[in-house]
């Protein structure tokens, strides 16, 4: 039985893909297809922000691409070295908030040493914060996506602790989307299963998905929403 996973491979350096692993354990035949890609912003005002830890309480990521856009940054040299010789101990002196261990190893491969990535989503984060910084401290830094959840910024806004916001990427349709899906149909067929990862993957896949299967649709047996 065929299952189509529409999200990004696993990094080839840390492995097989669980996903694909999982289901090949159950004769489950599963096939990734990217859908989403990542326009990164406002990356000037972001190493400003960076370079006046003074400024701030601490960090706050709950998401990989938000540490991708500090490691785009960290490429310049100049930045780099302004990094290394005083920020990162600068910021190592105040808690940096993460989500997950994903986001948590990302952040220490700048340097810095993560908190609070046991919580698992943003609205137990914003509870493990809201126990450890005090109403009216300093405010925190948090660099976002342009969808973020405002799950996190509301709990900490009710509690008064002050949270600053900034955008530094853009969640777009990744650029071969469409055509690895028409491959997908013409030599694969229809699959079973159809599982999405992110509400994004429904809106840019699932018009295509519906197209390509026609009067079969129903052949799918399943749309899966992890």
């Amino acid at each position: 039985m065929k299952v189509l996973l529409l999200k990004d491979p696993k990094d080839k350096d840390s492995g097989p893909d669980p996903y694909i692993k999982e289901l090949g354990s159950y004769s489950l035949e599963a096939t990734l297809i990217p859908v989403l890609s990542f326009e990164f912003t406002s990356l000037d005002s972001l190493f400003e922000k960076l370079s006046h830890p003074e400024c701030y309480g601490g960090l706050v990521f709950t998401s990989p691409r938000a540490l991708e856009a500090i490691k785009i940054c960290l490429k310049e040299k100049s930045k780099k070295e302004a990094w290394s010789k005083s920020l990162k101990q600068m910021w190592n002196i105040k808690p940096t908030y993460v989500v997950g261990k994903a986001t948590a190893s990302l952040v220490e491969e700048i340097g810095l040493i993560p908190q609070g990535e046991k919580a698992g989503n943003a609205e137990k984060l914003a509870e493990y914060i809201c126990s450890r910084e005090k109403p009216n401290s300093s405010v925190l830094l948090f660099p976002c996506g342009a969808l973020k959840r405002e799950v996190l910024p509301t709990v900490l806004r009710e509690k008064g602790i002050p949270l600053e916001s900034l955008t530094v990427y853009q969640t777009t349709q990744h650029p071969d989307l469409q055509e690895s899906l028409s491959s997908y149909f013409s030599q694969q067929g229809i699959p079973a299963s159809v599982a999405f990862f992110s509400p994004s993957g429904v809106k840019f896949c699932l018009q295509h998905i519906q197209k390509l299967s026609g009067d079969l649709i129903n052949q799918v047996k399943s749309f899966q929403c992890l």
